[in-house]
């Protein structure tokens, strides 16, 4: 039996609130079913950067977990998603789900989507990188996940930074099969828009 249309999006700390407020939108524009569940730290980051509180952030979703309530149905291997998207990605949440010492909701569902095998998309936001961020991403892909951090394809030829976050996110939702009109490919759209010219 087919997975149901649904997805689990986790919001850590980090800088980049936006990327999870856009893939809200393009799921909720795609009929996919989205679980959302803030850290703390996100919601100051979601007021500073999108100034928006976290329940009008939360809106866009169509369920929404106290971070801190690990009896949520995201926190069992037995409701069935497509996965988790962690958008932006703290490095305390990598560090959590790479060792399976779990303090919340948010690195238990990705936990959880571990070790059911489904897919776990990861956007870290910090830069540069040491060594110790360097070997917790080695560990979390060799155990399935996927770290994909949220870096502009400036072959899109982005007039925006509107232009560069969609295309961003609708790459990340590739990776777990959803095709989103917003996206600019390689051989397809930008291909032929030069061939016309």
């Amino acid at each position: 039996m087919k997975s149901p249309e649904r997805i689990i999006l986790g919001v850590t700390g980090a800088s980049g609130a936006i990327y999870a407020k856009r893939a809200l939108e393009i799921l909720r524009d795609a009929g996919v079913e989205t679980h959302l569940v803030l850290s703390r730290a996100s919601e100051m980051t979601i007021r500073y950067e999108l100034e928006m509180s976290g329940a009008e952030f939360a809106a866009l979703a169509d369920y929404r977990y106290a971070v801190s309530d690990i009896g949520a149905p995201i926190a069992s291997g037995s409701f069935k998603t497509m996965g988790m998207l962690i958008a932006p990605c703290s490095i305390k949440t990598m560090s959590e789900i790479a060792t399976g010492v779990t303090s919340t909701l948010l690195s238990r569902a990705g936990d959880v989507v571990l070790k059911e095998r489904r897919r776990l998309v990861l956007t870290p936001r910090e830069t540069p990188f040491h060594l110790g961020h360097l070997r917790t991403m080695t560990a979390l892909a060799e155990m399935g996940a996927v770290i994909a951090p949220p870096l502009p394809a400036f072959y899109a030829e982005p007039q925006s930074l509107d232009d560069m976050v969609d295309q961003t996110v609708a790459r990340i939702l590739d990776l777990f099969g959803i095709d989103t009109p917003i996206a600019k490919r390689w051989g397809e759209d930008l291909e032929k828009g030069r061939r016309d010219h």
